[in-house]
């Protein structure tokens, strides 16, 4: 199990590894090596429409690495006491969101894909889908 403290000092943006070649760049994430969790699932977002916004909620136990693997977009960070925005534009940087923060991403640039990896398979009993439920659960922490 990882340690941490659920603040959103601890939502990191991670240098990924880049090969760079003349024929097109190579990124390379592998378990034990780049990220402090295995990867259990993997999922991205795209065709997302300009002006919507995803996400809207948090895990209460899941890590994720979020990669704008094309285009870009923001990440609104919240652990209930502070807000941060960071914005993702480069495929080969990530911010890992650790559990206990209220993410959402918004600005969204046309033909962006945002790649997640995460740290478990999806369990609905793991998110926290309305904000007033999120600060109950942090009260409790």
């Amino acid at each position: 199990m990882l340690s941490y403290v659920s603040d959103i000092h601890n939502c990191n943006v991670l240098e990924l590894p880049k090969n760079h070649n003349p024929a097109g760049n190579l990124t390379v994430i592998q378990n034990g090596l780049h990220l402090p969790f295995d990867v259990k699932r993997v999922y991205y977002l795209y065709d997302v429409p300009g002006g919507s916004d995803r996400g809207g909620h948090a895990h209460k136990g899941l890590h994720q690495l979020i990669v704008a693997a094309s285009g870009s977009f923001d990440v609104v960070l919240d652990d209930g006491k502070q807000k941060k925005i960071i914005q993702l534009n480069r495929p080969n940087f990530g911010l890992m969101v650790i559990p206990g923060i209220w993410r959402e991403l918004v600005n969204f640039s046309s033909g962006a894909i945002c790649l997640v990896l995460a740290s478990e398979k999806y369990s609905e009993d793991d998110y926290i889908r309305e904000y007033s439920e999120f600060e109950k659960w942090k009260s409790l922490k």
